[in-house]
């Protein structure tokens, strides 16, 4: 049975002795190759990592929760934590034969950096654990010598220039998992090609009833069980568009269905689409057909 009670880690330090791991002898940052031999003390019971961390893991026997959701990393894979997100092992786990690594840092070490700003557009690191990062063996290459990279620099006398070149490794790395991502939308075709019907199939019933309610890019998230971010990235690499821009697009077409083949006004259709206030059916309507709703039916 997971423990309710949550183990707050806010800074490296912290990290390195619930595991019980050796560190590097930076504050802010430390690179840690798995062994299998790390402290259990945290099994069955579910942390909050008030850190950026990047791992990659396989072998690992049994389940873990990540957002309170399971997932299986028997198989080697790659995932992105933001400070703040929640996840544990359970008490059947067993990392005995555990292999990979995980690089932690704190927000301050980047926070000076244009690093510090830019690193919130990775929108992967609010991706679910089940939409893990799969890498080649020859990306997995090029990533660990990222790794490796960061771990020398660090184990070195640190100097002025420690600092800067370490975090251009992270920029570096990020910028390369961005790509690797978009790979894998595009190679692992069948699997979402898949999530895009059943996301068509979701806009489609839910214009096609009378529900008086605006449907948001995390509900459809929600049904087809992944993160909004997820989701969103997903459908702008397979059709150009976000989440937000296919609502919008069933939205309107539905609105000009009804302004040609009805009569109720504009405020009864704004209403009848979920908008609470009119004025904001009218500015999307016009911002995405260049008309207001009673210039279109005017027209039409």
């Amino acid at each position: 049975m997971v423990s309710k009670e949550i183990i707050k880690i806010n800074t490296v330090e912290e990290f390195t002795d619930l595991l019980h791991i050796p560190t590097i002898g930076h504050p802010l940052l430390n690179v840690y190759c798995l062994t299998g031999k790390e402290s259990d003390f945290y099994i069955g019971k579910p942390v909050q990592l008030n850190l950026y961390s990047i791992a990659l893991k396989e072998g690992c026997k049994g389940n873990t929760k990540y957002g309170w959701r399971n997932y299986d990393f028997s198989k080697g894979l790659m995932n992105f934590f933001a400070p703040g997100q929640i996840h544990s092992w359970n008490e059947n786990s067993d990392r005995s034969i555990a292999s990979g690594w995980v690089l932690t840092f704190h927000p301050d070490f980047i926070r000076k950096y244009p690093l510090g700003a830019k690193i919130r557009k990775y929108k992967f690191f609010s991706y679910e654990t089940n939409e893990a990062l799969h890498i080649s063996d020859a990306e997995r290459l090029m990533i660990e010598k990222l790794v490796e990279n960061i771990y020398n620099e660090c184990s070195r006398n640190i100097d002025e220039h420690s600092q800067d070149i370490i975090v251009s490794q992270i920029e570096v790395m990020l910028s390369y998992a961005e790509r690797f991502y978009t790979r894998q939308f595009r190679t692992r075709h069948s699997v979402e090609a898949g999530i895009l019907t059943r996301f068509e199939v979701i806009l489609h019933e839910h214009f096609a009833e009378e529900s008086n309610k605006l449907i948001s890019a995390s509900d459809i998230a929600s049904q087809l069980s992944m993160s909004t971010s997820y989701l969103s990235d997903l459908l702008r690499n397979l059709t150009g568009m976000n989440t937000q821009q296919h609502i919008h697009l069933h939205l309107i077409e539905k609105a000009k269905n009804l302004l040609q083949t009805t009569n109720l006004s504009i405020n009864e259709i704004a209403y009848m689409l979920g908008f609470e206030y009119p004025q904001y059916f009218n500015r999307l309507f016009k911002h995405k057909t260049g008309q207001t709703p009673l210039e279109f039916r005017n027209m039409n």
